[in-house]
Order: C-alpha cells, then structure tokens, then sequence
C-alpha cells in the first residue's frame, strides 16, 4: 500500500469517531408549559409570559403589557398560543413567531400582537439563559457602553414644568419631556388638568380638550423652557396624536424654532399620510409609531424618510424578533430608533429596549421610566441609570428575575380611579363640541 493511501486511511479512521459526536452538548429544549404573570405594582397593568421548557431550570420571560385591554392579551396567550407551542423546540425562535402571528388567519392587531411578543421574548430569554450570555450578544453585541434616555417633566403650571425639568437635569438628564396643564383642558401628560366642561351631548361629563387652546399653550411652555433651561438641554414633547392633520402642520412649523429633539405622535396613524405635508414645510425632527401594530403602518414612513424616529412599543409589534427586524431596515434609511418605555411596559420589555438600543447603530433615544419599590420587590435585575444614561443588565438572558409570590400582591383591580373603573382601559375625551378625540 502506497504512503498516499495509508495516510488516507488513517485519516478516515480517525475522523470516523468525530463525526457521531452531537454538535450540541445537550438536546434541544422544548416548551413545557407556558403561563402568565399579571401585576400592577405602580397602578398600571402589567403581563409577563414565563416559557418553561423540559429541562430542570431552564425557563425565561417575556413583555406582553397591553394594559388597555390585558385581561384578552391573558386569554390569548392562555387558550390559543399556549396549546399551539407546547412540545415544540424553543431553539427555532422565527419560525414560532410566523406560526404564532400566522395562527389566527387575521392579524396585526394589539391583543394578539402583546402575546405573541410575550411567548417570542421569553424564547430569546431562554436562548441567553443557555448560552450564558446577555440577548445583545445574541444580535451581534454591543455598539455602545449606554443608551441615552430621557424622562418627563410636567406641571400644572409653566413654572412648574420648568422646575421639575431643572431637577433632572441636576440628577444629570441630557434630555426631558415637558409638558404642561391647559386650565379648562384634560391635558395629556400633565397633572391636574382637570375635567373639562361638559360637552352637552353625553349622558356624563366626559373631559374636554381644546386643540387651539393647547397649541397656544405648549408654545408658550417652550418659549419659557428655552429661555429658563438654556440652548443645550435636549427638549421633547408628545402630542399624544390629539391635533388635527391641518393643525399639526402648522404647529409642527411653530415649534421649529425651539430646537426639539423630537416632537411625538403628531398626527394618529389613520393620519399619517400627512406627515409628506409636514415635512416639506419644516425641519422639526419628528418621532411616530407608540399606536403601530403592523408593518403596514411603518414601512411607507422609514422608506420615504417621513420621520427621524421610530418609536414603537415593542410588545405591540410582536415582540422582539420583529422589533430587530425594524431597526434593521430603519438604519437602511438614516431612520433612528426611539422605542416606547412609558410605566405600562414591564421591567422585562425595558430590558428588550435596552438590547435593541445597544445592537443598533440608528439608536436615536430612549424613553425610561425609574421602577418604584414595588416593581422593584417583584422583578430584580432592574437596568441601571446612571448620569443620564441606562447599563444593560449584563447576566444571561434579560438578566430578570421575578418574585410570583410578591406579584401577586398586586392583582388586576387594585388600581384606582378612572382606570380601575374602566377595567384598566383609557377614558373618553371630547372637543369642546362634543367630538370624540383620537389619543
């Protein structure tokens, strides 16, 4: 036998062995059970998905807040998900979430959109629990140490807003939301902006809104905050989708001279198509998208450069795996992300935020919300802030855990007022005619 052909043939023996070894060191997890965490530690109803696989220990969480309508978002995930992925590997993330989104025959709706995002987080956190590693390794890693946020600041008062804007940026904000109440006026995002007169065509009071009075308003907030806060604050502000298309343009114009880093949800979704009108009229950066649930509704926006900012609720859309999808093709468009981080996203979803901020070279800003002592008993691993900037969790997964005993403390129905009246959903808001609003 030739040299050649003995080397051959050691060669094929010694690999023979190789070859029936397993690529992985365990078998492939699959879905136990699936069940779901409802709190409301801070007043506001939150859903956490817990996966559970086979093996001993291995288990993750997942954001499926819709506080508005969370009672479905339980049910959907419980008698329709749930039977659909039991028993399958939790390895093949993608391919669930098309299964899942695909299993109702219509969607892109918000209820189904929540559970579906609470089932694909939890197998993103279970993915990270295996590897050891923190989701933002999973993507690709890190493209920043910190993401930048920002937090809110509002008042009954124009002084008031003010006052409490200096005292974040003392706490070391670069950036803060103001808004401000409008006396006669259920003004969003500002305390005490009362209830309004009554619109004369309702069995009850219903609170008021007048778009005119509120755009006077807010000028004259921005007007104070620029000359009180100085030229280097980053300053914001949502409109919460409350104006009118033909209004918004020109207040959309107005406000340029006040250097925003943003001005939020200007127009409602169904409006949209407005923002072309908007954009050829001014340079105010723009942000859109807390009310999204479907592709259709932001795809035509980050294509045409409509908006600077995409700022969707995670869970709305579907969870993370579509999220991450989105800020690929928004950095495709010099589109940079802003993702919703109000009190009604679970500490889970804040961690699905600050992944997406880390792993994205558009990273835009964050909205944050600081966990009160309650959200704190229930859920350890909270992200940390710092100077006004937030440090991942860097332990496997979402690097959360959660206390079920000490949620339950804090069942659906102990809210108060409106809310709890309403079973968690928004009240109804008029013009001074008597219109419902969008908001």
């Amino acid at each position: 036998m030739s040299r050649r052909l003995r080397r051959r043939e050691f060669l094929g023996m010694a690999a023979a062995p190789l070859l029936q070894v397993p690529l992985r060191g365990m078998a492939t997890p699959k879905i136990k059970d699936v069940s779901v965490i409802t709190t409301a530690p801070a007043g506001v109803r939150l859903i956490v998905v817990k996966v559970t696989t086979d093996q001993d220990g291995l288990y993750g969480y997942g954001c499926a807040t819709f506080t508005q309508r969370a009672d479905l978002v339980v049910e959907a995930v419980n008698r329709y998900l749930k039977p659909l992925v039991l028993g399958r590997p939790t390895d093949a993330i993608g391919d669930l979430w098309s299964a899942m989104y695909n299993s109702s025959y219509w969607r892109n709706g918000p209820v189904l959109n929540n559970a579906i995002s609470g089932v694909d987080q939890a197998l993103w956190d279970i993915k990270g629990r295996q590897a050891g590693m923190p989701v933002y390794e999973l993507l690709g890693g890190k493209c920043r140490r910190a993401a930048m946020i920002y937090t809110h600041a509002a008042g009954r008062e124009i002084n008031e807003t003010i006052d409490q804007a200096r005292k974040l940026m003392s706490g070391g904000a670069k950036a803060v939301r103001l808004q401000v109440g409008i006396p006669g006026n259920a003004a969003y995002g500002a305390p005490g902006g009362g209830q309004g007169q009554s619109s004369g065509n309702t069995t009850q009071e219903d609170p008021t809104f007048d778009p005119d009075a509120y755009v006077r308003r807010t000028l004259q907030l921005f007007e104070a905050a620029r000359k009180e806060l100085g030229p280097e604050i980053y300053l914001l502000h949502d409109v919460h989708e409350r104006v009118p298309p033909r209004t918004a343009v020109q207040f959309a114009k107005d406000m340029e001279q006040y250097r925003l880093f943003f001005l939020e949800d200007l127009l409602s979704p169904e409006d949209i198509q407005y923002f072309h009108q908007i954009r050829a009229h001014c340079t105010t950066p723009l942000a859109m998208g807390e009310l999204f649930n479907s592709p259709h509704e932001w795809k035509m926006l980050i294509r045409e450069s409509l908006i600077d900012y995409i700022r969707v609720h995670v869970s709305q859309s579907g969870g993370l795996t579509p999220a991450w999808k989105m800020a690929v093709m928004a950095n495709e468009f010099n589109v940079r992300t802003a993702w919703h981080g109000p009190g009604d996203v679970s500490p889970i979803g804040h961690c699905a935020n600050v992944t997406l901020d880390l792993v994205s070279p558009n990273f835009g800003i964050q909205e944050w919300t600081f966990p009160n002592d309650h959200i704190q008993e229930i859920f350890t691993g909270y992200p940390v802030v710092r100077d006004g900037y937030v440090y991942a969790n860097e332990k496997p997964g979402w690097g959360i855990e959660i206390n079920e005993t000490a949620a339950a403390k804090y069942p659906f129905g102990s809210e108060r007022g409106e809310r709890k009246k309403l079973n968690g959903g928004w009240g109804i808001v008029r013009t001074p005619d008597g219109t419902v609003i969008n908001q």
